[in-house]
């Protein structure tokens, strides 16, 4: 009997995409099925712990700047190679690193993502993947810029963008979620504007840029860095295809099924992927936002809700 491929994302804010496959992966196997955990990411929160967990390498600390300038213990990898760094820009520059009653949407700054990307060149990395996912920040990348202009250090940039958002529109997107209210949004727009108009290259209308409020289009407008969507550059690098194409079905997942879900994202990526290849995919979600027509899109073949790790492992049981 063929292995099943258990790929779940993060459960954000709930569990870690490795503790998410290996609980469904227990119910797999006490139903009768082996199983193979291959944890995937999509360039948001969690990232660096899927490649570390395919790839190997080290998790190395550092205090830098959280958003409000406030020192926060943070991580990098250096990945086995000894030559590639993964920084994710919300360990320093995260939305989670501010309580609710604090967030300030102007203030805050990416300026410890930068420090974090310099810790990571400094450590020997020549190219440095950058996540940006789930940041509190709207600055365009300019605290990140400045820190990185002051460290004299000039690592390879590859970010990894888990949205297509554009410049102009990242504050009106994503603005609110991070507490800015109408008036707020107008000005981060004008700030956006500005700082795109003083890049060397202009970020506006070009995709992804917008991601984590602008940072990645800072670093791609001024540091030249390579602006990639996540969930594919992950799947290649831990060799989804191949333990997919071996496998008699997949099951994948995440905290919630939405919208976001079929732009790009790793559950959908990952469901693509099986389509193509004519494996079966199923779907253990926290929550599941689609409408019919949305998951027949996905060509997902079965979806289930799950909010508890003992919730996944029966789930995991049921699908064997």
């Amino acid at each position: 009997m063929r292995v099943v491929l258990v790929s779940p994302d993060s459960f954000k804010g709930t569990f870690a995409a490795a503790e998410a496959a290996a609980a469904i992966a227990r119910g797999l196997r006490a139903g009768g099925r082996d199983a193979i955990e291959l944890p995937v990411a999509d360039g948001g929160e969690g990232t660096m712990e899927v490649l570390i967990g395919a790839l190997g390498g080290e998790i190395r600390r550092v205090t830098v700047q959280d958003p409000l300038g406030r020192p926060v213990e943070a991580r990098f990898a250096i990945l086995s190679d000894g030559v590639t760094g993964v920084v994710e820009s919300a360990q320093a520059s995260g939305l989670e690193l501010v309580a609710e009653s604090e967030r300030d949407p102007i203030a805050a700054s990416t300026r410890g993502t930068g420090e974090l990307i310099a810790s990571a060149a400094a450590a020997g990395a020549e190219t440095v993947l950058v996540t940006v996912g789930g940041s509190a920040t709207t600055d365009g990348g300019a605290g990140a810029l400045e820190a990185l202009a002051e460290s004299g250090l000039n690592p390879r940039l590859t970010v990894l963008c888990d949205v297509r958002t554009p410049w102009e529109d990242a504050a009106r997107t994503f603005g609110p979620q991070k507490g800015a209210d109408g008036s707020q949004v107008r000005g981060l727009e004008r700030r956006l504007e500005r700082l795109a108009a003083a890049a060397a290259r202009d970020p506006r209308g070009v995709p992804m840029t917008g991601a984590a409020g602008g940072l990645a289009g800072g670093l791609w407008a001024q540091r030249d860095a390579k602006l990639v969507a996540g969930a594919p550059l992950v799947l290649e690098a831990i060799g989804f295809d191949s333990r997919m194409r071996e496998s008699a079905f997949a099951v994948t997942g995440e905290g919630a099924l939405d919208h976001q879900t079929l732009e790009g994202k790793a559950v959908g990526e990952v469901a693509t992927r099986c389509r193509q290849a004519g494996v079966a995919c199923h779907a253990i979600v926290g929550r599941n936002r689609l409408e019919p027509f949305q998951t027949r899109i996905l060509d997902l073949s079965t979806v289930a809700e799950a909010t508890t790790l003992a919730a996944l492992e029966e789930r995991g049981r049921a699908l064997a």
